[in-house]
């Protein structure tokens, strides 16, 4: 439960001054009124009676129980002394057992109190009644009401006090648990609130860190491969460039038409992030498996003598999966062009089974170095991502580096196919 506030706090006060003040009114009334007649104590026991009734109600959220014990023991005292009060008394009652059902954290310790005082009050009501049925009539006031008959005016009278009796401890009993259970109900509903919007700031975080991956993981891809084989060409054509100028021009080409690929694609990942009402992404430009060929005749011509071998019949692949394993075939032979070595070849292999698609890429050569980069860590996600396995190391037979995908296909494409 949440603490008491300093608003809650200033309005206990304020409601224990409204009561001292009532209550001393309604001693002066009732000892003017007489309400005890010769038996009625002093009026300066009244004023002692309004303190002690009305001050404890200043703490009654902090301390309940205590508050409800304290009242209740001076309600029957002054009662008792014939202290000329009675109403203010019977609302700081109600008030007091209310609030020990409102604000007792401890239910258990709430219930025995509340029991134990409305107990108390009824047997205290019983010798009352029965002191006052046994009297001699001669010791009535003025004859007091009568008594004559089965319901005689005094039965009635008497459950009359009973009934009230019943209905005003029963009301403070009934509506301290209701008020409990709304708070109860409102605290949770607040701490929910609080939890769920610990989440959406936790879930808008990590779509933030996911987007950063995203455009990391696409980065990554689009430039490392162009500028890796722009710096492959570039090198090609310094080689040959004085022996046979006619060459190196070619090669230039090609470094000319990397850089506008590389371009073209970084366009499209730009407008692809400005764009906010964009659909779901399927990468940076619309690669897929169709373009594998032109992938391998690219790393051919950059020296990295590569072959491309498409095994099964080929199915429909969604557009998300052709780019990821495209790109896997991309960063494998950017990897393969970096490290295997310049005699090293490399080999493509698109396998279409029955509910997958399988992607392997293989060079011979050096295996490359032994720490992960980021590019082997974008392969991992994106064969994570379009639900499928990756597997990357050194080939089990001979020198050189293996990249395997698995990707299952959904049934639906499957049959669609």
């Amino acid at each position: 439960m949440a603490p008491l506030s300093s608003a809650q706090q200033r309005a206990d006060i304020a409601l224990a001054a409204v009561l001292f003040v009532g209550a001393l009114l309604s001693a002066v009334l009732s000892a003017v009124a007489g309400i005890y007649g010769a038996e009625q104590a002093d009026l300066a026991w009244a004023v002692a009676y309004a303190f002690v009734l009305a001050v404890p109600l200043a703490l009654r959220r902090r301390w309940p129980a205590t508050v409800a014990v304290v009242v209740s023991v001076a309600y029957f005292a002054a009662v008792t002394l014939r202290v000329p009060e009675l109403y203010a008394g019977n609302i700081a009652m109600f008030i007091a057992l209310y609030t020990v059902g409102a604000w007792s954290e401890n239910r258990r310790r709430a219930m025995i109190v509340r029991v134990a005082i409305i107990a108390a009050m009824f047997v205290w009501l019983t010798v009352i009644m029965y002191q006052d049925a046994t009297l001699p009539a001669d010791q009535l006031e003025d004859g007091g009401m009568s008594r004559v008959g089965a319901f005689s005016p005094y039965v009635a009278y008497s459950l009359l006090m009973l009934l009230i009796n019943v209905l005003y401890f029963a009301g403070a009993y009934y509506f301290g648990e209701r008020a409990f259970a709304q708070r109860t109900a409102r605290s949770a509903l607040e701490e929910r609130t609080a939890e769920l919007e610990r989440e959406r700031e936790v879930t808008a975080a990590q779509a933030v860190a996911l987007d950063r991956v995203r455009i990391a993981r696409e980065l990554h891809d689009v430039v490392a491969h162009h500028v890796s084989l722009m710096g492959v060409q570039a090198g090609a054509a310094r080689a040959v460039m004085a022996a046979d100028p006619a060459q190196a021009g070619g090669i230039l080409e090609g470094v000319e038409s990397s850089a506008r690929d590389a371009l073209g694609e970084l366009r499209h990942l730009l407008e692809t992030l400005r764009t906010p009402d964009a659909g779901p992404d399927t990468g940076s430009a619309p690669y897929g498996l169709a373009a594998l060929p032109a992938l391998v005749e690219e790393a051919d011509a950059a020296g990295l003598a590569t072959t491309l071998t498409v095994v099964g019949e080929p199915s429909a692949v969604p557009d998300l999966v052709q780019l990821n394993l495209f790109r896997i075939a991309q960063e494998a032979l950017t990897n393969a062009r970096r490290h295997a070595g310049p005699d090293a070849t490399a080999d493509v292999r698109v396998r279409y089974g029955a509910g997958a698609i399988e992607l392997e890429v293989s060079n011979t050569g050096r295996v490359g170095p032994a720490r992960p980069g980021l590019g082997q860590v974008g392969m991992r996600e994106r064969a994570a991502a379009s639900g499928g396995t990756i597997e990357m190391g050194p080939r089990p037979r001979g020198s050189g580096y293996l990249v395997r995908t698995r990707i299952p296909l959904p049934e639906r494409t499957v049959a669609d196919a």
